[in-house]
């Protein structure tokens, strides 16, 4: 970290300690979890700053998925301030599992990441009507899981090899427990609903809301065999009846060879509402395309 983007946060903001290029909030003690934050501030914020909450995976840590993402030489460019959840579970996992969890103000895990968003919008002059989300693995989950639960918070999702929104619900499993529950059931790719299904469960978990929905960029490996690769399709399925888009069209070798684009609705890879990229021939994980999530997410723009 430079000694005076150093400086700068720490006359900002006392209470935070530094660690490997983001830094700690340690008075952040909204939770209802206790997931620890971390963010990452440039030296130059847009005004008001938009806001990227980027979600690491299982056996991950808020400081791994900061130096294994690219992500903060974008912040630079761009402006935004990124926020880095750090996984309470000692498989460093999130709860995607609980009723808790995938519920609007449920208390799970989820809240407490809303929960972060409001800090930054408060403690940075963050913009609420810029901000996204995305993530790998577990966070990928917990990225369809915020989308669901917080769409009035977002405004685009961007997720890496996960599955969709209330699939990995394990009947019993509560917001605490260490480690969190899980679902081998759909982690094989063997939970299949249809369109309807998906999304009449998505918006159970925010009953009510009749807002708009954030739009959505879902990547997966073909050969993924830890979050099989049906789980692609099944997310596809949901986001595109809670999105109310349809007439898929797609693109081969689009961004690069061995991936192929799907768009569905009207619009663009960087303006549709629903936009999905099967890597053929790849596992567990789709490598994170952060200039693709930069376009999406209109931040490039």
């Amino acid at each position: 970290m430079h000694s005076s983007l150093a400086l700068g946060l720490v006359s900002m903001l006392a209470s935070v300690v530094s660690s490997q290029g983001i830094t700690k909030v340690s008075d952040f003690t909204a939770g209802p979890t206790k997931l620890g934050m971390y963010v990452y501030v440039p030296k130059t914020l847009a005004k008001p700053a938009p806001i990227l909450l980027a979600i690491h995976h299982c056996q991950g840590s808020a400081q791994g998925y900061s130096t294994e993402t690219h992500y903060q030489p974008l912040a630079d460019k761009y402006g935004f301030v990124i926020i880095y959840p750090n996984s309470r579970s000692s498989g460093g996992c999130f709860d995607v599992s609980s009723t808790a969890s995938l519920t609007h103000d449920g208390g799970g895990d989820s809240q407490t990441m809303a929960n972060m968003v409001k800090y930054v919008i408060q403690k940075y002059n963050g913009d609420a009507n810029r901000t996204y989300v995305t993530g790998t693995s577990s966070g990928a989950m917990m990225t369809n899981v915020m989308v669901g639960a917080y769409p009035d918070m977002f405004q685009a999702g961007s997720v890496y090899s996960g599955v969709p929104d209330g699939c990995f619900f394990v009947q019993g499993a509560t917001a605490t427990q260490d480690p969190p529950g899980w679902s081998n059931q759909c982690a094989n790719g063997q939970l299949t609903k249809t369109a309807e299904q998906w999304g009449d469960l998505t918006r159970s978990y925010y009953p009510g809301y009749t807002g708009p929905r954030p739009r959505m960029q879902i990547w997966h490996g073909t050969a993924d065999n830890t979050l099989h690769y049906p789980n692609y399709q099944e997310t596809l399925k949901q986001w595109s009846n809670v999105l109310g888009v349809s007439d898929p069209k797609t693109a081969a070798n689009t961004p690069q060879s061995g991936y192929t684009q799907t768009i569905y609705g009207d619009g663009t890879s960087t303006t549709a509402k629903l936009v999905g990229y099967s890597a053929a021939g790849v596992g567990h994980t789709v490598p994170v395309h952060e200039s693709a999530d930069m376009a999406f997410f209109g931040l490039s723009s």
